[in-house]
């Protein structure tokens, strides 16, 4: 299995996502008999959808990486709980500052951070693998936008399942798969 990645800044403009998605799979098919998207709809408000449908190509289930890291009836739980998340992954936590501060510009804006930040009310930190720090670095963006803390160990979610099922499905192909994912 091979495994490419979309550049993260494309969570800032999700309408750019099904494009580069589709110039991924078009780059991928002359060498891949079989090719896996582990990718969210991401807020393309279902474009990535009808990209892959008419290329053929499934993805992940899940509106987003949350969804399928938490898994959906933790996802669910969690929303219900405080519709106003914010919620940070181990990717998101060792690039906030890159992602977050300089990319939507609070670095040049602070002002700017009650627009973004100011219907929020709680962080979930959906962590997938045990990094010394993590905990207090993710404490420490939920104090620095206001906001409430809560930690949610979430693995890998349905992402090895989700990729194990594709390649069941997909056994037999005499190449590799390849994989398009954001994290």
């Amino acid at each position: 299995m091979e495994v490419t990645c979309l550049p993260p800044e494309l969570h800032n403009r999700p309408e750019k996502i099904p494009g580069a998605v589709r110039d991924r799979i078009h780059a991928a098919r002359g060498r891949y008999q079989s090719i896996f998207v582990a990718y969210g709809d991401c807020g393309t408000g279902g474009e990535l959808d009808r990209v892959l449908e008419d290329e053929g190509i499934e993805r992940i289930p899940g509106a987003h990486c949350y969804e399928f890291l938490a898994t959906s009836a933790v996802f669910e739980r969690l929303t219900e709980a405080e519709i106003g998340t914010f919620y940070l992954t181990d990717f998101l936590l060792r690039h906030f500052e890159r992602l977050v501060i300089r990319g939507l510009g609070l670095d040049r804006h602070p002002e700017l951070l009650p627009t973004y930040f100011g219907n929020y009310r709680k962080l979930v930190y959906l962590s997938q693998s045990p990094v010394p720090g993590a905990d207090d670095r993710a404490r420490a963006i939920a104090a620095r936008l206001g906001l409430s803390y809560e930690f949610c160990w979430t693995g890998h979610g349905t992402l090895g399942s989700s990729l194990a099922a594709a390649m069941q499905r997909h056994q037999g192909a005499r190449r590799e798969g390849a994989v398009a994912w954001a994290q």
